[in-house]
């Protein structure tokens, strides 16, 4: 079913190109067509065969009617056909749309009609709860179903709506697979929906050449950005020998999908897991001679530090040489165990959020505060958006200048406060606290919304899940504030200790604790949970806590 659009203005040069993620993709493809790409299970795909079927995607959306600036779900979980759907739509300059697949149905009901989705693309197993949230989108027409299980209730819900509803197997294979698409632009729109976990989704909406710039740093990660396709080809292809990366985290968080189109652009062989497993980390990491583990947080590094720990003897682990962590922090007891176990690996800790994609390098100091090196993206301003002066101990608001998001989607309001101007200069305002050193380091406090006010005190839920996660018997926590009559709030904490060991009472907890941090920050009410609940990116998920922590009454 394949359709043709106007093809690319040609030069003697060859078609004009720009700062889009397509043109971008595509001139890496042709500088290394026959070099692995991706991995997940046990399909592979080459550079040249990633980008046709990416092709065939593209050539049925358009067929069946989606254009420019349309926007598609992708309600998957990490899969090539995940990879080739998001590619496919930017090559007709449609807009991919990434879905939480932990979502009930009243969260789809909300992110399908917040994003005014025309099509989607969603994996067999979540045909029955996406039949929950189809009948309330109204411009929904095309579903395409990956897999080949019943979807019976979609497909009702589907006809209810006016969509209709197709295998991805044979939308893709009945169409073409040249490449043979119109002129595309750097601002040509991406967007990317937060997490939620403070409150509903937002769809941060991204130029494409604005995120190039500053989620993948210009396609190389270790000097100046490449400023045109064609010279981040030839560096794609200078790169003879790439290290390969291990994708544990989903693609539809926004620090894996960063991940996963820096290593396209730099020509490495990536690996997809579909779903976590600490002990196939492990396999994958032998099988594939893995270089780089991308993971985010605590989340997805304490269970591989502990298989490690426990079956790493079993693998071949000599290939890995660098973590990294994007999306979610560290805790001091994970690092220093993933040090301990693997001595020779660095552990790389990124900073950075959908809002304002890859801002720098997280650094934890002697003392215990992190620390991002002084940047000309990164200021810290005050509540005027003035430039907090280094050294003089204002406690301020992190943010990026220079590329930023155009704002949020469906959402005024929300976009002036994050997105505000001064003297010319919009900024993104990251929501993370924070101070200037004296030699203009950025110390980062913790985020403004996870602030809790006990007393007249300020208390930074990071740093008290630091101190409670450095229990050798706690394998996770996370803080928020409750209402207090006497202190207005006051800390609390949602514990889950490690299985077959023994728990601390509340007052040892606490005791523990007070080692590490003040008297004012132990935590009040510490309570026992059999799982703490995250993101699937691995982001705490404050709602859950508060709700969870005003249902119980164990205090220390």
């Amino acid at each position: 079913m394949g359709v043709r659009v106007l093809a690319h203005p040609r030069t003697p040069e060859g078609p004009a190109m720009s700062l889009n993620l397509a043109d971008l993709t595509e001139a890496v493809v042709d500088a290394i067509p026959d070099r692995t790409a991706l991995s997940c299970g046990d399909e592979s795909r080459t550079y040249a065969e990633f980008d046709a079927r990416a092709n065939r995607v593209a050539h049925y959306l358009a067929a069946v009617g989606v254009t420019a600036g349309d926007h598609v779900g992708l309600h998957m979980r990490n899969s090539l056909e995940f990879l080739e759907v998001m590619l496919g739509c930017l090559k007709i300059r449609a807009v991919p749309v990434n879905i939480n697949f932990r979502y009930v149905g009243a969260e789809l009901v909300h992110l399908y009609t917040d994003a005014d989705l025309v099509a989607l693309v969603l994996d067999d197993e979540f045909a029955d709860v996406a039949a929950q949230a189809v009948p309330h989108t109204s411009r929904l027409r095309h579903i395409v179903v990956v897999g080949s299980a019943e979807t019976a209730a979609l497909e009702q819900a589907a006809a209810g709506a006016g969509a209709t509803v197709v295998r991805y197997a044979e939308a893709a294979e009945s169409a073409s697979a040249e490449r043979d698409f119109g002129e595309r632009s750097g601002d040509d729109r991406y967007i990317l929906y937060t997490g939620g976990t403070t409150g509903m989704p937002k769809g941060v909406m991204w130029r494409h050449e604005d995120f190039y710039l500053a989620a993948l740093a210009g396609g190389n990660p270790y000097g100046e950005p490449h400023r045109s396709p064609a010279d981040l080809a030839a560096a794609a292809a200078a790169n003879e020998h790439p290290m390969s990366y291990l994708v544990t985290a989903p693609l539809m968080h926004g620090a894996a999908m960063y991940s996963v189109l820096m290593g396209l652009f730099t020509g490495a062989k990536q690996v997809l897991m579909r779903s976590f497993e600490p002990v196939e980390a492990l396999r994958l990491i032998e099988r594939h001679r893995i270089a780089i583990v991308m993971v985010v947080g605590d989340a997805i590094s304490r269970p591989l530090a502990d298989a490690v720990a426990a079956r790493g003897n079993e693998f071949d682990l000599s290939s890995l040489l660098v973590i990294g962590s994007g999306g979610a922090l560290w805790s001091a007891s994970v690092r220093a165990q993933l040090t301990e176990l693997l001595p020779n690996v660095y552990l790389r800790n990124s900073f950075g959020s959908s809002e304002a994609g890859a801002t720098g390098t997280l650094d934890v100091g002697s003392d215990g505060r992190a620390r991002i090196s002084p940047s000309p993206t990164l200021r810290v301003v005050d509540t005027d958006l003035a430039e907090v002066e280094p050294g003089s101990e204002t406690i301020g608001y992190l943010a990026r200048i220079g590329h930023v998001p155009l704002g949020y989607y469906n959402d005024p309001e929300k976009s002036a406060a994050t997105f505000p101007e001064r003297d010319g200069v919009r900024m993104c305002l990251l929501g993370d606290l924070a101070t200037v050193e004296p030699d203009g380091s950025i110390v980062v406090l913790g985020r403004g919304s996870a602030c809790i006010n006990t007393g007249g005190e300020k208390v930074y839920a990071e740093e008290v899940e630091e101190a409670v996660k450095s229990h050798p018997a706690v394998l996770d926590a996370v803080v928020a504030g409750l209402p207090d009559l006497l202190l207005g709030e006051r800390v609390s904490v949602a514990v889950q200790f490690r299985p077959g060991v023994e728990a601390p009472s509340a007052t040892e907890l606490a005791d523990h604790c007070r080692t590490l941090i003040a008297g004012y920050k132990i935590p009040k009410t510490i309570v026992p949970v059999p799982e703490v609940m995250r993101s699937p990116a691995g982001k705490a998920d404050y709602r859950w806590a508060k709700a969870t922590l005003e249902n119980a009454t164990v205090d220390a």
